[in-house]
């Protein structure tokens, strides 16, 4: 009786699937924030302004040095994710993004200290992307480690339905800006709202995640005494295969994504005529179907498989690519709408159980450092480049050869899947 007096009560499923949801919906909604602004205003502010392609050029360069940033994350918070337990290690990811995300608020532009601007800004960048990739991983785990049999992908969906909430959120505060004050006032000082608003967002997501408990699947590690001393090196030593696959496994998925958002935003504001508000409007469409495609991926996967999921959508990614240029180059609304509704929507296919499948390919003493390091070692080769890649290809080339690239992804992600074990990320005694 005195036993069960003290235990600590277990966590309601709806508590344990909002701490998930809210920490990758902040973490998000900075990451997105600064996308954004890395097409709209740092072109502008931090570079110099001589050439605006090359600004640009410079602008998505910064951006992709969080990509750089987040196997580190991925390794340091892993580490301890893996010895010291999920929830604290998921509140100091959080706190290491919403910190850079609100220095970057207070950074003066070009104009005020030349070269200095542009490097602050990358240390910043460099910030975020370390907290990210420590948080994602743990969102995950947070939420697959705690479900039911037979809803694993169903829980492990809620951290991914962070990306287009927070995606909805960050553009939806910069059209709010946009369409509230005038290019002088937006570029003076407007911008930084964003940036400063975070901290709210994570002060909010801190008493969330400080409320919650271990995850039995850790506390079973715990108890078992199955911790390891190093667990980067136990990966790379015993389960280097787990860790190529899952990367390629996700290659794919982030090609597509920053393709849809930062790519598409770039080139339609700057090619097809759009102002950045209409551009904007119609991305948030397209983040919709993101949004309502990630839970039917989840339901298939729950009773399909996570690996036939993941197939199935990856085909449609590979299909996409090669009418990406047909799609995307009619400069009509409707058409444009079209594009960004099918790639987000095809993008929420793939999403859903991703985080689920990646969480199983690893066991339980190193599923944080493993898990995170191949979803963010996928972001360097998949999404670190690609804003850039693309912009670069479409310059050159036309935009038929930025759908090959993203077929190529494609194709490299179907081969790694199909050497996912059909009872690998099946097994529910996995977790």
């Amino acid at each position: 009786m005195s036993a069960v007096a003290i235990a600590p009560a277990a966590p309601s499923a709806s508590r344990v699937l909002f701490a998930s949801l809210i920490g990758t919906t902040i973490e998000f909604f900075d990451f997105y924030i600064y996308a954004t602004a890395a097409v709209l205003v740092f072109p502008k502010l931090f570079f110099p302004a001589a050439d605006p392609n090359t600004a640009t050029l410079q602008s998505l360069a910064t951006f992709a040095l969080a990509f750089l940033a987040r196997p580190i994350g991925s390794a340091v918070f892993g580490h301890f994710g893996d010895r010291i337990g999920r929830k604290a290690t998921l509140v100091a990811a959080l706190l290491t993004m919403g910190l850079s995300t609100v220095a970057i608020d207070l950074l003066p532009t070009y104009h005020s200290i030349g070269i200095l601007a542009p490097a602050l800004l990358a240390v910043c960048r460099f910030g975020q992307g370390l907290g990210l990739g420590g948080e994602w991983g743990g969102a995950v785990l947070l939420a697959t480690e705690n479900a039911p049999p037979g809803k694993r992908a169903w829980y492990g969906m809620f951290p991914q339905l962070g990306a287009p909430i927070g995606f909805f959120l960050s553009t939806g505060i910069f059209l709010l800006l946009t369409g509230t004050m005038g290019d002088a006032a937006f570029f003076a000082w407007g911008w930084r709202i964003p940036f400063l608003a975070s901290a709210v967002l994570v002060l909010v997501g801190l008493w969330v995640r400080l409320r919650i408990s271990e995850t039995p699947a850790f506390q079973r590690a715990i108890d078992q005494h199955e911790r390891v001393r190093l667990p980067m090196l136990k990966v790379l030593a015993h389960h280097p295969g787990a860790l190529i696959v899952g990367t390629f496994a996700a290659l794919a998925t982030f090609v597509l994504f920053y393709l849809m958002t930062v790519f598409a935003l770039s080139w339609g504001t700057s090619q097809l005529g759009y102002t950045r508000e209409q551009f904007l409007q119609l991305q948030l469409g397209g983040v919709v179907c993101f949004a309502v495609t990630i839970p039917l991926s989840a339901v298939f996967a729950d009773r399909r498989g996570r690996r036939l999921a993941m197939i199935l959508s990856t085909g449609a990614i590979v299909l996409f690519g090669l009418y990406f240029a047909e799609l995307f180059s009619s400069g009509s609304v409707p058409g444009t709408l079209i594009f960004l509704g099918l790639g987000l929507g095809i993008m929420g296919l793939t999403y859903g159980p991703l985080g689920t499948i990646l969480a199983e390919m690893f066991p339980t003493a190193v599923r944080y450092t493993g898990a995170s390091l191949a979803f963010n070692l996928a972001g360097i080769f998949g999404a670190s480049l690609a804003p850039y890649a693309a912009t670069w290809l479409a310059q050159r080339y036309g935009l038929e050869f930025v759908g090959f690239y993203l077929a190529a992804a494609g194709a490299l992600t179907l081969i790694a899947l199909l050497m996912v074990r059909e009872d690998e990320g099946e097994s529910e005694s996995a977790l």
